[in-house]
C-alpha cells in the first residue's frame, strides 16, 4: 500500500516538475516576446521592473500642415532630472546657474521623485540650444538637458486629425498579423484612424536607468539613451491644412457662437481641406460621452435651401429655367399665403436669387414628371451623395479612404417618397429626406465655379519619412460619373452671383466684401423641438472670388432657433481673413 503511494506521490512530483519545466520553457525560450493572448513582451517588462526611464517620443508618426510644420507635435528642449540625484553630491548651482534658476527649485523638484522628471512638469521649462549645451558639456550623471517630444496642446482641426488610445480587441482585429504590444496606441477617428498603419511606433526613445528592488543603482549612475534604429520611422503626414487660415477659421468659429457646427474651406486650384472647423469641441477627459468626437462636417445634414442649386441645374438642362415663366413668391409651397415672404410674382432668376420656396417646390414636381430619378440624378452629378474625400489604391490597400468618417448624402430614402407629389415639394427645396454633408456642398459649390469638372477632396497631399523624404504621394484625381454641362455650370455661376447682388438676395449682405462671392443660403427645419420651439440648420455656401475662383467655403450653424444663429456674419468674416492672409503672402513673396 505504501508503495503504491510513494509511486503515486512521485510521479505526481514529476508531473508538476515538467509543467513548471515547460511554463519555464514557455516563459524563456518560446513566448518571451509575445507572451499570453495580450502580447506581453517579458523582456521589456523585467527591464522596466528595474529600471526607471523617460520616455521622450513615443514612436507614433505625426501630421505636418501643408509647409511642413507639425500640427500635433512639437519639440520642447527640456532639463531631465532622475532620482537618485538627491543621494548623491553633484553641483545644482551651476545647473541653477545655467537656466536662470534656484538651487532649491532643483533640489525640491527631485525630493519626493521616484521617477525622471522634467523640471516644470506639465509646463516645462524650456531650454535654449546654448543652454542645453552647456548642461551636457558638464556630464553630471542624471541631468540631461534633451529634446522630448510633447503633443500639442491648441487642438487644431481636432476633429479632422483624429484622436488614438488604447484598444486592445479593436488592435487584434484591425492587425491580425502584426505582432504588436497590447498597449501600443491606435488612431480611433478622423485621419489619426485613417493613417493609422502608416503611423504605427516602431519603437520609444527613452532615456533609461537601471536600478535594483530598492531603487538603487544595479549598475552605477551610467543612464543609457535607446531609440529605434529605422532612421525612416515613423512617417509624417503631411496635410493641406493652412495652419494660419485653420488658426484663424478656429477663432472666428467661436467669436461667432457656433456651439454644433463649423466650416469648410477648399482650395479649388488643388481641390484640398486648407481649413475644417467642426464645434463642439472634444472632451479630452471623455471624448465619446459628447458630441464633440463628431466630425460634423463629415456627416450628412439637413440641407435646406442650398438643395435648390441642384433643382437649378435640372431645370436649365430640361428647359424650365423659362425666363418669361413667373410663380407666386407670396405662397407657400401648399398655396397658402406665406406670412413672412411677401416678393410677389418672380421669374425663375429672382426666384433662386431670394430663395422662393413655392418656385422650387414646383420646378421639383415637374421634374419628377418628367424622371422620378432626376433629382437624385442631379444630386449626384453636382457630387452630393457620393464619397467626395479621396480615395485609392495604395501599396496593399485597394479602397483606401483619407476619410473613412466621411458620410454618403441622399436626396429619397423611399419609392413611396419619390412618388409622392407632396414629399416631392419638400425635397426640392432641401427638406424631407434630404441629407448632405457641409465637405460634399463645399465641393458643389468648387465644381460649379470650375466648370463643371468634379474632383476629389484630398485632405493629405503625401507620407513623408522621417528624414523628410517622400514615401508617397496623393496625385489629384477626378470623381468618377457625369457632371453637369459647362453652360449649365455658367448659368449656375449666374444665379449665385445674383444671390449676393440682387438687393433682395439671400447674400445681399456680401456685396462689400474684399473678395467678390457667389453662393447660396439655407435654413432647413430639422423636426428637433426645444420647448415648444423648432430648431434649425442655417447654412452659406460659395465660392470666391467670384471672376477667378479660388476658394469654395461653406458655414453652418446647427439646431438653432429660427431668429437666431445665423451664419452670415461668420462667412463674411472669412472672406475678409482669406482675402488678408492671401495678400500678406503676395505682399512677403
Amino acid at each position: 500500500m505504501w508503495r503504491n503511494r510513494a509511486i503515486f506521490i512521485g510521479v505526481f512530483f514529476i508531473c508538476m516538475l515538467a509543467v513548471l519545466l515547460a511554463r519555464l520553457v514557455q516563459i524563456q525560450l518560446i513566448e518571451t516576446e509575445h507572451f499570453t493572448k495580450h502580447n506581453i513582451n517579458l523582456v521589456e517588462a523585467s527591464v522596466k521592473q528595474r529600471s526607471q526611464e523617460m520616455v521622450l517620443d513615443n514612436g507614433r508618426g505625426g501630421f505636418l500642415d501643408r509647409d511642413g510644420e507639425s500640427l500635433t507635435q512639437q519639440t520642447k528642449t527640456v532639463l531631465i532630472l532622475f532620482p537618485f540625484l538627491k543621494n548623491m553630491e553633484w553641483d545644482s548651482k551651476k545647473i541653477a546657474d545655467i537656466i536662470g534658476t534656484t538651487e532649491y527649485t532643483l533640489t525640491k523638484t527631485i525630493a519626493d521623485a521616484k521617477e525622471p522628471v522634467v523640471l516644470g512638469g506639465s509646463k516645462p521649462v524650456e531650454l535654449s540650444s546654448e543652454q542645453m549645451t552647456n548642461i551636457n558639456s558638464l556630464k553630471i550623471p542624471g541631468v540631461f538637458a534633451v529634446n522630448k517630444k510633447y503633443r500639442v496642446q491648441n487642438d487644431l482641426a481636432e476633429q479632422l486629425l483624429g484622436i488614438t488610445g488604447q484598444n486592445e480587441e479593436q488592435l487584434a482585429a484591425r492587425y491580425p498579423d502584426k505582432k504588436l504590444s497590447y498597449d501600443t496606441l491606435m488612431g480611433l477617428t478622423g485621419l489619426e484612424k485613417s493613417f493609422d498603419e502608416f503611423l504605427l511606433p516602431d519603437g520609444e526613445s527613452k532615456l533609461v536607468y537601471h536600478v535594483d528592488a530598492t531603487g538603487g543603482p544595479l549598475f552605477g549612475v551610467n543612464v543609457k539613451y535607446v531609440e529605434p534604429g529605422n532612421p525612416f520611422y515613423p512617417v509624417n503626414i503631411k496635410t493641406t491644412i493652412d495652419k494660419e487660415l485653420q488658426e484663424n477659421a478656429e477663432q472666428l468659429a467661436d467669436k461667432h457662437g457656433i456651439k454644433k457646427g463649423g466650416l469648410v474651406l477648399l482650395d479649388m486650384e488643388t481641390n484640398t481641406v486648407a481649413a475644417m472647423v467642426s464645434r463642439p469641441n472634444i472632451n479630452s477627459s471623455s471624448p465619446y460621452e459628447t458630441e464633440g468626437i463628431n466630425n460634423f462636417m463629415l456627416k450628412q445634414q439637413i440641407v435646406g435651401s442650398v438643395f435648390k442649386t441642384v433643382v437649378a441645374a435640372a431645370a436649365i438642362d430640361n428647359k424650365l429655367d423659362n425666363k418669361d415663366a413667373v410663380y407666386n413668391c407670396s405662397q407657400k409651397i401648399n398655396g397658402d399665403p406665406d406670412p413672412v415672404y411677401q416678393h410677389g410674382m418672380l421669374n425663375f432668376t429672382d426666384s433662386f436669387a431670394v430663395s422662393c420656396n413655392n418656385t422650387f417646390a414646383t420646378i421639383a414636381k415637374d421634374l419628377q414628371n418628367i424622371d422620378e430619378h432626376m433629382l437624385e440624378d442631379y444630386a449626384n452629378k453636382l457630387s452630393l451623395t457620393a464619397s467626395v474625400g479621396w480615395q485609392g489604391s495604395i501599396f496593399h490597400s485597394s479602397d483606401f479612404k483619407q476619410l473613412q468618417d466621411e458620410e454618403k448624402g441622399r436626396v429619397f430614402l423611399s419609392e413611396e417618397a419619390r412618388k409622392d407629389k407632396n414629399y416631392v415639394a419638400l425635397t426640392g427645396i432641401g427638406q424631407n429626406e434630404v441629407r448632405v454633408t457641409p465637405l460634399a456642398v463645399a465641393n458643389m459649390m468648387a465644381t460649379i465655379a470650375r466648370g463643371g469638372e468634379k474632383q476629389a477632396v484630398r485632405v493629405a497631399s503625401e507620407i513623408e519619412y522621417k528624414n523628410g523624404s517622400t514615401l508617397l504621394t496623393f496625385d489629384q484625381k477626378k470623381l468618377v460619373g457625369d457632371t453637369i454641362k459647362p453652360y449649365t455650370a455658367e448659368r449656375l455661376q449666374k444665379l449665385l452671383r445674383e444671390v449676393v447682388e440682387n438687393k433682395e438676395g439671400t447674400g445681399r449682405w456680401f456685396q462689400d466684401l474684399p473678395y467678390e462671392v457667389a453662393g447660396k443660403s439655407g435654413t432647413a427645419e430639422t423636426g428637433i423641438y426645444k420647448g415648444k420651439e423648432q430648431l434649425h440648420n442655417k447654412w452659406f455656401a460659395g465660392y470666391f472670388p467670384y471672376d477667378n475662383p479660388k476658394y469654395a467655403l461653406v458655414a453652418v450653424n446647427l439646431e438653432v432657433f429660427a431668429d437666431e444663429g445665423g451664419v452670415n456674419p461668420l462667412f463674411a468674416d472669412m472672406v475678409k481673413m482669406v482675402y488678408e492672409h492671401d495678400h500678406n503672402e503676395n505682399k512677403q513673396e
